[in-house]
């Protein structure tokens, strides 16, 4: 309004230019200042822009990194979702003085599995066609249904992991005997998934069991290039900043909380002495696991008498021609005269007890979904995992270790009633 007031002379239209020019600069200069803070203080502001810059470029970085290796880790991990519910932070309820040989610790027999199909086959035959591998029932070689994530929110703690040289003897994959679980998703990757989730879960403990699995391919074996590529998966910086560094030793939950626990079911044999004695964790030496056994006993440390005892009787010495309600009876008997065993001896000792089953060399092949979870009609009693519920209910109050299932997610109550036995006010006086 004061503009339209100027007189129509030449030195009001000269103010009036001037005027305009004047209020453009002072625009201009607004708007580079706002595009552009760093040159308002380049000695201060601009400095801690670039580090703001730096640090955020940083961050998205990693972040974009890790989201790279989860999806690489998915067909063996699966696709990481962080859930926070009662199962995947059950752990939190017990004080950090309880032993874990003093805990109740759910988990899964060849875990890596879950993901394992005639689909799965097939898209790896352009690899496995490689190694002259044929085709065959993965039924026979699939022991679960849920991915490594959702097993850790479900509240599994223990994982049987078997590793091998993918068909290019380059990295270290997973398999079950010649079923390749996925040429991607490498030992080193699915680590990463552990190692995140347990950032996720911080309470929480998992204990990894890694065993080299023979018979992947032909020509295959534990060799020097297999034992140094695993110790350099479990001894990187990562490793070491999420692996418990203590060697011959179980411990205590809060010594433990955010660590991974390794059960090493492989030896270092090709390798010089020193990468034995610098692998943390309990050893348990395959020379010394006794085949299909259904009470053997290992001593973890010398010095302090810290003994294992496991029961692995994964094949019943059934007749050939046996059924597979006779299969699963031989099974349920060697699992509950171990869990019995696990429930009234040795309180300070770690107990190791198998669920999971097969029997593939049967006249009638028992698959390790038959020995679990029964074949209908044929098994009225049901398989493994629904007899063994009634025995569980008996078993409230007792320390029974580690037991390791397969499709633990059947019947819906197992997994529930196995977490339910040892509530954190009765974990340090148990039945013994």
């Amino acid at each position: 309004m004061l503009l339209r007031r100027l007189p129509s002379s030449t030195l009001g239209r000269v103010i009036l230019w001037a005027g305009m020019i004047m209020l453009t600069l002072f625009t201009l200069a607004a708007l580079t200042g706002i595009a552009r803070p760093s040159l308002a203080l380049p000695g201060v502001h601009g400095k801690e822009n670039a580090i703001h810059h730096n640090t955020s470029s940083s961050s998205l970085l990693a972040e974009l990194a890790l989201g790279k290796v989860l999806s690489d880790a998915s067909p063996v991990f699966g696709n990481y979702i962080d859930l926070q519910t009662h199962t995947s932070e059950w752990m939190k309820a017990y004080p950090d003085t309880t032993l874990l040989a003093h805990m109740n610790l759910p988990g899964t027999h060849d875990a890596a599995t879950w993901n394992y199909s005639l689909a799965t086959q097939r898209s790896l035959d352009h690899v496995t066609n490689l190694v002259n591998d044929v085709e065959f029932d993965p039924a026979a070689y699939r022991c679960q249904t849920r991915s490594l994530n959702r097993m850790l929110d479900d509240g599994i703690r223990v994982f049987d992991l078997r590793y091998a040289y993918d068909v290019t003897n380059s990295s270290l994959v997973f398999w079950h005997s010649m079923a390749l679980q996925s040429e991607t998703a490498t030992v080193d990757d699915v680590m990463y998934g552990f190692y995140h989730w347990l950032d996720q879960h911080p309470s929480e403990v998992v204990l990894l069991s890694f065993q080299y699995q023979g018979s992947t391919a032909p020509y295959a074996t534990n060799s020097e290039g297999v034992q140094r590529l695993l110790f350099e998966t479990l001894k990187s910086p990562a490793a070491k900043r999420y692996i418990q560094q203590e060697t011959g030793t179980l411990g205590t939950l809060g010594e433990s909380r955010g660590k991974i626990v390794l059960l090493k079911r492989f030896d270092l044999d090709k390798l010089p002495d020193t990468y034995g004695a610098a692998f943390p964790g309990l050893h348990f030496s395959p020379t010394n696991w006794t085949d299909n056994g259904d009470d053997i006993t290992l001593v973890l440390n010398e010095t302090t008498g810290l003994t294992a005892y496991i029961e692995d009787y994964y094949q019943p010495q059934t007749p050939f021609s046996s059924t597979a309600q006779e299969n699963i009876r031989w099974k349920v008997n060697a699992t509950e005269a171990h869990l019995r065993k696990a429930a009234t001896m040795h309180p300070d000792s770690l107990f190791w007890t198998f669920a999971s089953s097969t029997n593939l060399l049967n006249k009638h092949p028992i698959t390790p979904e038959i020995q679990a979870l029964g074949n209908g009609s044929l098994t009225p009693e049901g398989g493994v995992n629904e007899q063994l519920v009634p025995f569980l209910r008996e078993m409230q109050g007792h320390r029974l270790g580690i037991v390791m299932f397969d499709f633990y997610e059947t019947p819906h109550e197992l997994l529930p009633l196995f977490l339910s036995l040892l509530p954190p006010s009765r974990i340090g006086s148990y039945s013994s």
